[in-house]
């Protein structure tokens, strides 16, 4: 067990100074990108998604402070690039308009196959984490968002608290979310799998504002099975004027 524990920080330590490399030239870019994911809500206050993957708005590299270089290359490349291809598959064989955005079939998912939801649920979700993390995140949200946080929770803190929660207790696979309801409230909830609260068949309902994977291959290499860890490490760089502009919009 040893030896196959150190063959694998070897292999993560070489692997990472490939991935760094192409990352690095990847940084400028990839903050130009990220401003430009604060700030595009499209018409109508909604913020859409598309079917194909978008590029990752920073280096591979760029939350090592949270998350290391090694799984965010895997979870970009490997994992959320997957659920990309398939659901482009998916929605060819059902006959689906890829100009119209996703959350339309999201909404619906109910009358498409396990292969939609589970692939258009992957998508949705990690194209949406990817942007509300950041290299300079952390911290607290201020303005409109921070007062609806503590209207709703009573304090940040407590708010950080029912979130992280909601993630450590999520059983098996899945995410935790941050969301506005039909009423116009903000809510925590988790979801299944690939499942968010778009989906009709949610047993929580609403608009996400903001989600957490909490699948093993987001934290793995480095936290093992300690996901509370992950999750702490994760505050620091959650990228809240993202967050905000996703609440402003509703």
């Amino acid at each position: 067990m040893e030896k196959n524990f150190t063959s694998r920080r070897i292999f993560i330590a070489d692997s990472a100074k490939t991935i760094f490399g192409i990352s690095a030239g990847l940084a400028g870019a990839g903050s130009l990108l990220q401003a430009a994911c604060v700030s595009s809500p499209s018409a109508g206050g909604v913020f859409k998604t598309g079917f194909t993957q978008e590029p990752l708005p920073y280096a591979y590299n760029a939350l090592e402070k949270s998350i290391d270089a090694l799984t965010m290359e895997i979870h970009y490349s490997k994992h959320a690039a997957a659920y990309a291809s398939n659901l482009q598959a998916a929605a060819k064989d059902e006959k689906v308009d890829t100009n119209e955005p996703l959350e339309k079939v999201l909404g619906s998912i109910s009358r498409y196959s396990a292969k939609m939801r589970n692939n258009g649920g992957g998508h949705y979700n990690h194209e949406l984490f990817w942007k509300t993390m950041a290299p300079d995140g952390g911290g607290a949200p201020t303005g409109k968002l921070l007062k609806a946080i503590e209207s709703s929770f009573n304090s940040f803190d407590s708010f950080k608290t029912q979130f992280t929660d909601a993630g450590k207790n999520r059983f098996g696979s899945g995410w935790a979310w941050l969301f506005i309801d039909g009423d116009k409230k903000l809510r925590i909830g988790s979801t299944p799998n690939q499942d968010n609260p778009l989906m009709d068949i949610s047993d929580i309902k609403g608009f996400p504002v903001m989600g957490l994977d909490v699948w093993e291959h987001a934290y793995y290499l480095r936290y093992q099975n300690k996901r509370p860890d992950y999750i702490n490490a994760w505050w620091n760089v959650v990228n809240w004027k993202y967050v905000q502009g996703r609440y402003e919009s509703q």
